[in-house]
């Protein structure tokens, strides 16, 4: 049986072995644990960092300046033009 972490004010999180666990749901999404949260100081709005080494993945909070924007490169497509073209999409 799993053991139980308990924290102030909060309801009991299920742990095992000291690992915290979440479930993915069927559209691949996942609540990050209270403890997690409260350890990486997570607030509304934050971006987070997933940094992918050998088959175990660290999560982070992004800190500074923002990540860089794979799309930035296409600065053809930024114009005042597209802008106004793409806009009811």
């Amino acid at each position: 049986m799993a053991a139980r972490a308990s924290l102030d004010n909060c309801k009991e999180i299920p742990y095992t072995n000291g690992v915290i666990k979440s479930k993915l749901t069927s559209k691949s999404q996942t609540t990050i644990p209270l403890p997690v949260r409260n350890a990486l100081h997570l607030a509304v709005g934050d971006e987070l960092v997933y940094a992918i080494e050998g088959n175990r993945v660290v999560l982070s909070k992004a800190i500074g300046e923002p990540l860089d924007d794979p799309f930035a490169t296409f600065s053809e497509w930024s114009s005042k033009a597209d802008t106004l073209g793409y806009a009811d999409l």
